[in-house]
C-alpha cells in the first residue's frame, strides 16, 4: 500500500510541478518575445507535449489515487479520495473543458497568441493549484496510513 500510496504522490508532484511551471516561466517567457514567434512556440510545445510522460501523470494521477483510497482503510481513504477528486475536477475537467479548446483555437490561428496567453494562463494556474492541493491531500492519506 505505501509504494502506492508514495507512486500517488509523485504523479501529483508531477503534473502539479508542470502546470506551475508553465505559468511561472514558460507563458512569462513567451510573453516577453514578439507575438508572433511566441504563437509559434506555443503551437510547437503543444504538440510535443502530448506524450507519454505528459500522460502518465495526467491520467494516472486520478486513477491512482482512487486506487489507493479503495485500498487504504479509514480515514486514509477519504483523503486519497478527495485527492482523485480535486485532481479530476481542478485538473482534467478543466483542461478537456477549457485549456484544450483554447489551444485549438490557438493552433488554427483563431485565436491570436495576446488573446490566448492570459486567458490560458489564468486557467492554468488554477490547475497548477488544484495540483499542489491534491498533492497536499495526498500527503495527509499518507499520514493516516
Amino acid at each position: 500500500m505505501m509504494t502506492l500510496a508514495l507512486i500517488t504522490l509523485v504523479l501529483h508532484a508531477a503534473i502539479a510541478g508542470l502546470f506551475y511551471t508553465f505559468s511561472m516561466s514558460v507563458m512569462p517567457g513567451l510573453n516577453a518575445i514578439d507575438p508572433a514567434q511566441a504563437q509559434a512556440a506555443m503551437r510547437s510545445i503543444n504538440r510535443k507535449i502530448l506524450n507519454p510522460w505528459l500522460y502518465i501523470p495526467f491520467m494516472g494521477a486520478p486513477v491512482a489515487a482512487l486506487a489507493a483510497g479503495f485500498l487504504a482503510g479509514s480515514p486514509a481513504a477519504l483523503w486519497f479520495f478527495l485527492a482523485a477528486g480535486v485532481n479530476f475536477v481542478g485538473s482534467f475537467l478543466v483542461t478537456v473543458a477549457i485549456n484544450v479548446p483554447m489551444n485549438n483555437k490557438h493552433d488554427a490561428g483563431s485565436m491570436t497568441y495576446p488573446e490566448y496567453s492570459p486567458r490560458w494562463t489564468g486557467w492554468n494556474t488554477l490547475r497548477a493549484v488544484a495540483g499542489f492541493a491534491s498533492v497536499v491531500l495526498v500527503g495527509v492519506g499518507i499520514a493516516y496510513l
